[in-house]
């Protein structure tokens, strides 16, 4: 059992503000759990100005990691944040795999869970919101709830959820900014003076950066920041300054061509990640099925992307680095 945080005792909603990095999970060439590369990748994160560590998530391929490999991860990132940024972990699956899972975020030291929907079903309202009050009072660590798929929410229910007391907000995959704003006044309305946070949990994040902030979410995920942090920090001062010019510079230079390439195939918001992991130097390996890598011409597609995005930061690699690894992995 690793130990808590030393600084576990903060309130988590106090922490999360900044970029948020979910790390991919790195598997070796036998497509074992490889946890050397995975601290690896954790403490390039943190040092690079990550706010918060979200392991073993979607983007960390948490369907396809056992119960101990879910454990050994989160434990690893424990460990490599050292307490300097909070730890975060998923949970899924139905309400009693859920508590087991989050028994092991919470063992293993994490300060708190992401929420996913549960597995399969398409439950109504009074259903989800059984499971996650089930779920939140099984647990001592503070859960985030991420709605998306077969976990959409009425504002009524999300107001039900923000009465629970360590239910501290809600990451949104859905996209619809109409429910969303319904649902942030309702809970304002409903439960005046509840500090509920909200993130725009859409892939790409940064594409509704601009429309999310006009309904005040602030906080995201961004995918990119896992390989390319330059990128992604530098998109964020720009958003947060209300620097139109650079957000609009990357938003149509790097962003939306990402996103039209990440369109291309199904599951490419994970694989494409990890790709691009590899591309900028580090070997986290392949996704395990049932997700499939990106074709070769998508992959050097995306090294290209890279390189454009570095250069309008002033920063691109002169040698071509990303486009010669690809060229490599090829």
């Amino acid at each position: 059992m690793t130990a808590p945080s030393p600084a576990r005792e903060a309130a988590l909603a106090d922490r999360l503000d900044g970029l948020l990095f979910f790390p991919v999970t790195a598997f070796g060439p036998d497509g074992g759990l490889d946890l050397d590369v995975f601290r690896a990748h954790v403490r390039a994160g943190v040092e690079a100005g990550a706010a918060a560590v979200f392991a073993c998530c979607g983007t960390g391929e948490f369907h396809a990691l056992t119960p101990e490999e879910f454990g050994a991860c989160v434990a690893a990132a424990v460990e490599e944040t050292a307490g300097r940024v909070p730890v975060v972990a998923g949970v899924g699956y139905g309400t009693a795999l859920a508590l087991r899972y989050a028994a092991l975020a919470e063992a293993a030291g994490a300060d708190g869970l992401l929420a996913m929907p549960p597995y399969l079903v398409v439950a109504d309202q009074r259903g989800l919101l059984r499971h996650y009050a089930a779920l939140a009072a099984g647990t001592s660590l503070d859960v985030i709830v991420y709605q998306r798929d077969n976990a959409v929410f009425t504002p009524e229910t999300v107001v039900e959820l923000a009465r629970v007391p360590n239910i501290i907000g809600l990451k949104d995959g859905c996209g619809d900014l109409d429910l969303m704003q319904r649902i942030i006044s309702a809970v304002r309305t409903e439960l005046p003076g509840r500090d509920f946070l909200y993130f725009n949990g859409l892939p790409t994040a940064e594409l509704t950066g601009l429309a999310y902030r006009g309904i005040g979410v602030l906080l995201y995920s961004s995918a990119v920041f896992a390989f390319s942090p330059e990128i992604a920090l530098a998109f964020h001062r720009a958003l947060t300054a209300g620097d139109d010019t650079t957000v609009n510079r990357l938003l149509d230079g790097f962003y939306r061509p990402l996103v039209e390439l990440r369109n291309q195939g199904r599951g490419y918001a994970v694989s494409l990640v990890k790709a691009g992991v590899r591309l900028r130097g580090l070997d986290v390996g392949e996704v395990r099925p049932p997700l499939s890598e990106p074709s070769a011409a998508h992959t050097k597609e995306l090294a290209e992307l890279i390189e454009r995005g570095l250069a309008l930061l002033g920063e691109g690699a002169p040698d071509g680095s990303a486009a010669r690894h690809a060229s490599d992995a090829n």
